[in-house]
């Protein structure tokens, strides 16, 4: 595992309310959609994503429902709630200050 990895994975939650804000979805589309934005450098490992759902639907950030899907196994879907959003972009705006500082004491 690389520091990338353990530098991303402190930001899970924030991670899936960002993909969550695109709209309701599932778990497995949810890790192949990270791992396509990163480019591939990062794909959450599944304990790390149901962990978190586990945690962010306790803490009223999202909500989950079963799928009607026609064929195959149901999926448990995912959606934000107002909490959510509101954490979202607090911890974005954060991440936003946190970066800028970070630029500023590493800038040569």
């Amino acid at each position: 595992m690389s520091l990338t990895s353990d530098i991303i994975r402190g930001h899970t939650e924030t991670i899936i309310l960002a993909q969550l804000l695109d709209g309701d979805s599932y778990g497995y589309n949810i890790s192949k959609a990270i791992k396509s934005k990163s480019e591939g450098a990062y794909e959450p490992k599944e304990a790390t994503l149901y962990t978190a759902f586990r945690r962010l639907e306790q803490n009223g950030l999202i909500r989950s429902y079963w799928g009607d899907e026609d064929t195959g196994a149901r999926r448990r879907y995912y959606s934000v709630t107002e909490e959510g959003r509101r954490l979202f972009d607090e911890n974005k705006n954060e991440w936003l200050r946190v970066r800028s500082i970070i630029d500023k004491l590493i800038e040569k």
